[in-house]
């Protein structure tokens, strides 16, 4: 199967060396190669046959922002859900299936969701294989979908983040960050520690040594391509 990378973001060049760009997390995340376009820098699919399926990446933009390469990726989602492409959207890519397709984004009032946060299963599908009545993945968003687009399903959740994952046809939103590597999420909440504030990042801090189920969620997000395969 030929995947294409949908790149929303680029790693800081002070943390890269950790675990490279976001195409490299994706790529070792999933232990699959991708075509990579760099939607920043104008880069997106002439022709969603030239892949058959896509996946989005995190990004620190919000979907909701007047700028023109986000204006155009919100078209380009609308376009993969009309076509019946599979797409995955993570974090920022999760938040744009709920913005492109009728629903609602804005930051949470609940505050940044970071470090290790648990979600139950709230309806489980064919494709998540094997199964689990719950998963625990890096978090890092101030942004969440509030409010669901017509027709969606919302899969999991907890009080923090009640869409931590979404499906509405053949598109797949995780908030979480399941390629994310403990040694770059600790780096960067240590960079962002003055942005987030100092309790809730020392908070965070203290939960990388709990179980993660990025490697669950890449079995899950294999297996939900393979299951929209023609």
């Amino acid at each position: 199967m030929k995947l294409g990378l949908l790149q929303c973001d680029h790693t800081r060049e002070n943390v890269r060396r950790i675990a490279g760009d976001y195409d490299e997390m994706f790529a070792k995340w999933l232990a699959m190669d991708f075509r990579t376009y760099d939607l920043q820098h104008g880069e997106a699919p002439q022709d969603l046959d030239e892949c058959d399926g896509y996946i989005a990446t995190g990004s620190k933009a919000s979907v909701y922002d007047d700028e023109p390469w986000i204006h155009e990726f919100a078209e380009l989602t609308r376009s993969i859900y009309k076509s019946g492409t599979p797409f995955i959207g993570v974090c920022f890519g999760h938040q744009m299936l709920g913005h492109a397709l009728g629903g609602r984004v804005a930051k949470s009032e609940k505050g940044w969701g970071v470090g290790v946060h648990k979600f139950a299963i709230e309806e489980s599908e064919d494709w998540m294989q094997p199964p689990a009545i719950e998963f625990s993945l890096l978090m890092s968003c101030q942004d969440q979908i509030l409010d669901v687009p017509p027709g969606a399903k919302v899969l999991a959740g907890n009080a923090h983040c009640e869409v931590g994952m979404i499906r509405i046809g053949n598109m797949l939103g995780i908030q979480g960050h399941p390629e994310f590597p403990l040694d770059y999420a600790e780096a960067l909440l240590k960079l962002r520690r003055e942005l987030i504030g100092a309790v809730r990042t020392d908070e965070a801090l203290a939960t990388l040594g709990l179980p993660l189920d990025g490697p669950l969620l890449g079995n899950w997000a294999r297996a939900f391509f393979a299951s929209r395969q023609a």
